[in-house]
């Protein structure tokens, strides 16, 4: 089971991202945009480390995906007042229409995705998958053992 069940979740990861990439394509983004913008509308005020980290991708990789958001007028750098080297990252009004629109648009594929499964059915796969996630999250990472390679 733990081989199917591994990659079932993987299989219908992929084809989520694969489905919402197309239908946010459309509408002028990509799923990291709206992924950085909607990690932003949550955490208004990170600096570029922080939300790095939230995202799990590296500082230069967010660097640039916030100089294209901030060229396309969704985000804006602001001094960080106790860090002059810093910069805290703020969503423009513009960004607040985008990420409606992107958030109807998940919520319609969610929809869809979900035709045939009734409310309790949809609870239910909601709270394994919450479950899954604590305990993944619980798990010790392993101890690494250093041998010696010679």
């Amino acid at each position: 089971m733990s081989d199917s069940l591994g990659f079932l979740i993987s299989d219908v990861s992929r084809l989520m991202r694969r489905r919402f990439d197309e239908r946010a394509r459309q509408l002028g983004a990509t799923r990291a945009q709206w992924r950085t913008l909607t990690m932003l509308s949550r955490n208004e005020g990170l600096n570029q480390g922080a939300l790095a980290e939230l995202l799990e991708v590296e500082p230069i990789t967010l660097c640039r995906m916030i100089d294209r958001l901030e060229e396309s007028g969704l985000v804006e750098r602001r001094r960080d007042p106790a860090d002059r080297r810093a910069w805290r990252l703020f969503l423009t009004d513009k960004s607040k229409p985008m990420l409606d629109e992107l958030r109807s648009t998940a919520e319609a594929m969610f929809d869809q995705v979900l035709v045939g499964m009734n409310a309790p059915a949809r609870d239910a796969l909601n709270d394994s998958l919450n479950l899954i996630r604590a305990n993944l999250i619980a798990l010790p990472a392993p101890r690494t053992t250093e041998t010696a390679h010679g």
